[in-house]
């Protein structure tokens, strides 16, 4: 289950869920950055 769907705006609460759960070990699947210290934003 994604945590952000494409078009979705980041919230804090998201951001602090990820970089916490990196912090616990988990893998995020096909992160341009695994280790959650940069975002990768595309706009159209």
């Amino acid at each position: 289950m994604p945590v952000l769907a494409p078009g979705e705006r980041i919230s804090q609460a998201v951001v602090d869920y990820l970089t916490s759960g990196v912090a616990a070990g988990m893998l995020i699947p096909d992160a341009a950055d695994p280790e959650m210290t940069t975002l990768r934003v595309v706009a159209e």
